[in-house]
């Protein structure tokens, strides 16, 4: 394929210099290169905005939950004050000989209290995760549908691997967040909040006491909060280096194993995953030291309590019920500290992903809907280039001023070398790009005026590695028009001369072509090609080296379908076998994005300019 002078993606090839550097680049794509002030709060505001985007539809559901929320933990922190009223005033009329009437009436209330608890956290649990897979599923098809809308040149430099981050990596823990986080972080404040009111209630002494413990848990706490929130960031890139390099050698596979670079490839997987492993260990040495240290504050309190209260109760301050439940308490006191921090990571990694989404979803495509679409008329297939001018980098123009006028129903072939601008034209004429300056115009109307759909349904472009999905021959041809029958599919096959090999295939259209198309040959994958365009039926089709793939016997195949194809309609083809070419009304010779010759085939050739020094070459490599 005759390429343009766009920036290359990196591939296995490269040397080692060249790796690094590209390595280095998706490191600081992921966002560990040290960001301003300014762009590091626009990320939280906007993933905040996100998030807040996603929730808002469910507020009554959210707001629903934390009733529940409340009310399952309402019934657990009723349970050791139950118990004290159980010790002090229910067992003491047993030991009298008295009844047992009240504490009766306690351990039903307990058992009652149980039960309240265990439907609540029931009825939550469905109804959160409900909530929690409907805002996954929305939030999955936004992205979906942003990736699609994003113009070729987002996908040039967004790797798969990270697309394939963002849609895995990064939903999955916001699931896990919506999932585990809310419920942990309101049960958490609604325990530290009603335990510490309970205790201050059942004893003021005992419960200052206990509240003593207090600032030591503020600043344990946020010493963890100041270090997780770079450890879990960290762990959160990381992650996405070791799923991009995975993704990019598997999909690369073959080029790595044709050059061997299975060892190169395997020293930087191992870095990254290095790197990776770092990260966790990090978060690991963290929670060592802040989860022993929670707890250890805890038992100290336990141990104070124990010992000041026991005196007390001794000496008749504080009777036994009250000390009981003042220690079951405070069990239940310092655990939701542990859940928070759990919650504060959850958070932090969530933030991490959002943040990435949200700079994903707020990405425009370079080649944007028109704010006020044009009504297009009847497609007849008439192309203008009016001054049109174009630049991959700034400053460096391909196309510095292009004139051009393809009638409707004209072959256009576009000659040159490599670097010429052809395929350039050709992504304009399919609008993948817009011009930086000057207009294209389909039958009158600026590209930039028609609505995708409009423009796709007039201009198909066909290139050399066209692109086969998983399915059957026949979901791939019928990819040009999706509600095609069968027959209309089987008739295209025809047109193109796919039909014989097709039905050669083990099941004739309904063989899966399996990952890519490998099942078959290149040759035949771009019959189907061929076979696709026909059944779509533009106004204007762009052959860009489509036949490149092709042998000797099935190019001349496809010739006579070529005039099938071609017949009534706008064509633009790039070619460098000049068999393809041949069937073209007119041909243009560009070289440096100028037109330097242009004219008939025939004509062209008697004039002894490039294009017969080209036609005489091909001639030559024939004999």
């Amino acid at each position: 394929m005759t390429t343009t002078q766009q920036t290359p993606p990196p591939d296995d090839t490269r040397d080692e210099e060249t790796t690094e550097q590209s390595w280095r680049g998706v490191f600081e794509d992921e966002g560990e290169r040290e960001l301003s002030r300014a762009t590091t709060i626009r990320l939280k505001e906007d993933s905040r905005k996100l998030l807040g985007e996603l929730l808002r539809p469910y507020r009554k559901m959210i707001w629903l939950l934390v009733v529940i929320v409340v009310v399952e933990n309402a019934a657990r922190l009723a349970v050791p004050y139950l118990v004290h009223l159980g010790i002090d005033n229910g067992i003491p009329p047993i030991l009298a000989g008295e009844g047992a009437k009240t504490l009766i009436t306690v351990v039903s209330l307990v058992l009652a209290m149980a039960l309240l608890q265990a439907a609540a956290r029931q009825v939550f649990l469905m109804r959160s995760g409900k909530l929690g897979q409907e805002i996954l599923l929305g939030l999955r098809r936004r992205v979906f549908d942003h990736f699609q809308r994003l113009s070729p040149s987002f996908h040039d430099k967004y790797t798969s691997g990270r697309v394939i981050s963002r849609m895995t990596s990064d939903v999955g823990v916001i699931d896990e967040m919506l999932a585990n986080g809310f419920d942990g972080l309101v049960t958490a404040l609604l325990t530290l909040i009603g335990t510490a009111i309970l205790l201050l209630t059942l004893d003021l002494k005992l419960g200052l006491l206990a509240l003593l413990s207090f600032p030591a848990l503020v600043l344990i706490t946020a010493w963890f909060r100041r270090r997780s929130a770079v450890v879990y960031r960290r762990t959160r890139e990381t992650v996405v280096l070791v799923i991009i390099h995975f993704v990019e050698s598997m999909t690369g596979i073959r080029a790595v194993q044709a050059f061997r670079r299975e060892p190169r490839n395997e020293e930087i997987f191992h870095g990254v995953n290095d790197r990776y492993r770092e990260a966790n260990l990090d978060s690991f040495r963290l929670n060592a030291i802040f989860m022993p240290s929670i707890k250890g504050v805890g038992n100290i309190t336990i141990v104070a309590i124990l010992a000041y209260g026991g005196y007390q109760a001794y000496h008749g301050h504080v009777t036994v019920g009250v000390l009981t439940a003042f220690l079951l308490y405070l069990r239940q006191f310092f655990e939701p500290l542990q859940d928070i921090s759990q919650f504060y990571n959850t958070f932090l990694s969530a933030s991490a992903a959002l943040e990435k989404l949200s700079g994903v979803l707020n990405e425009t495509p370079d080649v944007p809907e028109p704010l006020e679409p044009a009504k297009p008329r009847k497609a007849r297939g008439h192309l203008e280039l009016r001054n049109v001018r174009f630049e991959y980098v700034d400053g460096v123009p391909v196309l510095p001023g292009l004139q051009l006028d393809v009638p409707a129903g004209q072959t256009l072939a576009l000659v040159g070398t490599t670097g010429a601008g052809k395929t350039t034209i050709a992504k304009l004429v399919a609008r993948f790009y817009d011009p930086t300056s000057g207009h294209v115009l389909l039958d009158g109307t600026d590209l930039r005026d028609l609505t995708e759909d409009d423009l796709r349904e007039r201009v198909v472009m066909v290139t050399q590695e066209n692109f086969l999905f998983t399915g059957s021959v026949a979901d791939n041809i019928r990819f040009g028009k999706p509600g095609a029958t069968l027959d209309e599919v089987v008739e295209a096959a025809k047109v193109i001369g796919a039909h014989d090999f097709i039905m050669a295939l083990p099941d004739g259209y309904e063989t899966a072509v399996e990952k890519r198309g490998s099942r078959l040959s290149a040759g035949q994958r771009q019959l189907v090609a061929f076979a696709r365009a026909f059944l779509a039926d533009p106004a204007v089709l762009i052959l860009d080296e489509a036949t490149s793939s092709l042998d000797i016997p099935s190019e001349r195949l496809i010739q006579r379908a070529l005039r099938t194809i071609l017949a009534d309609r706008t064509a633009i083809v790039i070619a460098h076998r000049l068999s393809t070419v041949e069937t073209a009304d007119r041909v243009i010779v560009l070289e440096h994005g100028r037109i330097i010759e242009d004219g008939a085939p025939t004509d062209l050739i008697t004039t002894g300019g490039n294009y017969a020094g080209l036609h005489q070459a091909w001639e030559d490599s024939l004999a």
